[in-house]
């Protein structure tokens, strides 16, 4: 990880992850730099990396959004001082908290803005802070979540009232979705401990540029990892495609129809791209390989079109749902889930408790289906910040001098003892 964190800063990363080189020339300045800034790429690549060894060792399949998860940690860390924040800024590649946040704002300005009413994919970013009756966001924090981030801030009863608490967040997960994901939180989630729900979600809906016929869609044999084969369909074609053959891999790059966007307005593309090992047990070594170099993915993006010959490409709908606590601990945020000893100051205001936050939990939800027309996709992250009970009243020690003690009346600054003595008994004096 920390090669990679040394090259984000010394090599920045093109946007050429989602969208193909030719599409990044036409990018604004400022779009690109900010992207290359906030080190998505290399946290996305390396979040790849550890969840698809995961997966790999559940021999299950892996949908997830590294864009969820890092504008939803972005949130997290705009409340964070001192270790903590760099940890956090370290995983995030980002030099400050400012500069993280004006990466976001870009993206989401940007590669994340809605392009359905002019033709392009539909798309809805959306960011929510809630926090807890007894918990006051700091003014200083809303003005950065809702000024840069776009996000929306809720007071809430978890502690008295879960389930209309999880609810209202529920809801809000669903709307945010299209209602491809309807909740990511249980109200038994909500414990004494959450005192503040931080969530980012994401949903796309893109069409394909050239859709496949669905009468061209036939069933044909998936050879899975163990050896074994499934029957699943394929959807096929016999146009050219944008395909690139590399050492022991080949990427296909299927392109979204786009946006006729208004004078002014910035242009974005959006493809799939398919990173397939010629191997049928080389994955793993092709994830290791992209995980190798930052820019891996957009060196090895198709130049331009070629003929195709026997072209299949399967349908497939997945969903994901894990805790990523493991993972980001691994990836080198570690202070920020310790209570006691994490620092999210800039978070909320002092009540009097000094009570004190901590990352508890980060949860992250995601969907997809891909099929003739195209894709529709949906995440949602979210991070639960416990509370420490706050500073109890303290234990009243009784000091009751009612058997004999002994005392020393000295100079405290030069810790000379003037007088010293016992009481045996005060009642009367002794000779």
């Amino acid at each position: 990880m920390e090669a990679l964190k040394t090259l984000a800063v010394r090599r920045l990363p093109k946007l050429c992850q989602w969208i193909s080189t030719e599409a990044a020339a036409d990018l604004p300045a400022r779009a690109r730099s900010a992207s290359c800034r906030s080190g998505l790429q290399a946290f996305a690549v390396a979040l790849n990396k550890r969840l698809a060894d995961d997966a790999a060792r559940k021999n299950s399949n892996l949908i997830f959004s590294p864009v969820s998860v890092y504008a939803a940690l972005s949130l997290v860390a705009a409340g964070g001082r001192g270790r903590t924040l760099s940890e956090m800024l370290g995983v995030l590649g980002a030099p400050s908290r400012d500069d993280l946040a004006g990466s976001v704002s870009a993206l989401a300005e940007q590669a994340l803005a809605d392009r359905s009413q002019t033709g392009g994919p539909q798309l809805n970013f959306a960011c929510g802070v809630w926090h807890d009756e007894t918990r006051t966001l700091k003014p200083a924090y809303i003005d950065a979540v809702v000024k840069e981030y776009r996000a929306q801030t809720c007071a809430a009863d978890f502690h008295r009232k879960p389930k209309e608490a999880a609810k209202q967040i529920n809801e809000w997960v669903e709307e945010s979705t299209n209602k491809l994901i309807t909740d990511i939180i249980d109200h038994k989630t909500l414990t004494k401990a959450v005192d503040l729900v931080l969530a980012n979600a994401i949903y796309f809906k893109g069409k394909w540029h050239h859709p496949f016929d669905k009468k061209d869609t036939k069933d044909d044999k998936f050879h899975r990892l163990d050896g074994s084969t499934v029957d699943v369909p394929f959807m096929r074609h016999s146009r050219s495609q944008r395909i690139a053959c590399h050492d022991g891999f080949k990427v296909l790059q299927l392109p979204y129809k786009q946006d006729r966007p208004l004078p002014g307005q910035p242009q974005a593309l959006y493809t799939m791209c398919v990173f397939l090992p010629d191997a049928r047990d080389g994955l793993s070594r092709l994830t290791d390989r992209i995980a190798s170099d930052l820019d891996f993915l957009g060196n090895h993006l198709p130049r331009g079109n070629v003929e195709v010959g026997d072209f299949r490409l399967p349908k497939f709908k997945l969903d994901f749902n894990t805790r990523l606590n493991g993972v980001l601990r691994g990836l080198g945020i570690i202070e920020a889930f310790k209570l006691g000893k994490a620092d999210f100051s800039d978070m909320v205001a002092d009540d009097g408790l000094h009570r004190s936050l901590a990352l508890g939990e980060v949860i992250h939800k995601a969907v997809i289906e891909v099929n003739e027309e195209g894709t529709e996709a949906a995440a949602v992250t979210a991070c639960f910040m416990f509370g420490s009970a706050g500073c109890r009243r303290p234990v009243l020690v009784d000091f009751v001098a009612d058997h004999p003690f002994a005392f020393f009346v000295r100079e405290e600054l030069s810790g000379a003892i003037l007088f010293a003595g016992h009481v045996l008994d005060p009642s009367t004096p002794k000779e």
